[in-house]
């Protein structure tokens, strides 16, 4: 089993009623890989990213996590995992970093980055409180533990999130657009993080706008279009010589690297 990817993904579909939003993806990410999943607008990146950390139930299709399958009841739109104890145990192993940072505004960042390890996990707090302190230090807000979220910028809060997602101790981190919410010079400081976390090997997958981050943080590139991969494989490849029609369009219709 030690070989197994961290995550795989084989033949996943997923809708919402009748429209269909994944038509059929593969996707494996192994130990240190970082996968960028790339797309227009509505071509189900992040409702892939949320099926793989069993936050929208799929249709038809298996996510497994380091070899071992989701377990399902039921059939199409009536299929949902089996073993609530299972989701739990995958989805603390597969910390989710949003788009819009989903801070507690009630509680400081230090409170905010100790929660969900003490209160889920059960750990002792005053380990984790010395985790979290780490995690701070290494995203860049040390000093900033005792402020709560809206004392902070959103490139701040942005971090602080990326430091609850690690204090976690995860298996992997599963980013859903990072910086979109973000100015350009507030996206430069998460985008930095992001490329540090790249540079430590650990396994990532990313949903992003910013193909300039793709380049450059990833091992492997996907493509999604209209739910199905239209074109996938290390980034020089993709974005230096793209073969699809619909990708060589993407690419020059959003942000030059």
């Amino acid at each position: 089993m030690t070989d197994s990817p961290v995550i795989e993904i084989r033949n996943l579909h997923k809708a919402y009623g009748s429209l269909e939003v994944l038509k059929g993806v593969d996707i494996t990410a192994r130990k240190g890989d970082v996968v960028s999943l790339i797309g227009s607008s509505g071509s189900g990146k992040s409702t892939l990213l949320r099926c793989c950390n069993l936050l929208e139930d799929s249709q038809q299709g298996d996510i497994l996590f380091k070899g071992e399958p989701v377990l399902w009841h039921g059939s199409g739109h009536g299929r949902r995992p089996a073993d609530p104890k299972q989701v739990l145990r995958i989805r603390t192993n597969l910390s989710m970093v949003f788009q819009q940072f989903n801070l507690w505004a009630h509680m400081t960042i230090l409170q905010n980055v100790m929660e969900a390890p003490v209160t889920v996990l059960g750990r002792d707090r005053a380990e984790v409180e010395a985790a979290a302190r780490k995690y701070l230090d290494k995203v860049g807000i040390g000093d900033k533990c005792d402020n709560y979220p809206a004392q902070l910028s959103g490139g701040q809060q942005q971090r602080a999130a990326i430091a609850r997602g690690l204090c976690m101790e995860p298996e992997a981190l599963l980013f859903d657009e990072p910086t979109s919410a973000l100015d350009p010079e507030l996206e430069q400081e998460v985008i930095r993080v992001i490329q540090s976390l790249a540079e430590e090997g650990r396994t990532m997958l990313i949903v992003t706008h910013d193909m300039k981050m793709a380049a450059d943080v990833s091992d492997h590139v996907v493509f999604l279009h209209q739910g199905l991969i239209e074109e996938e494989g290390p980034p020089d490849r993709l974005f230096g010589n793209p073969q699809s029609e619909r990708l060589k369009g993407f690419l020059s219709a959003t942000s030059h690297i």
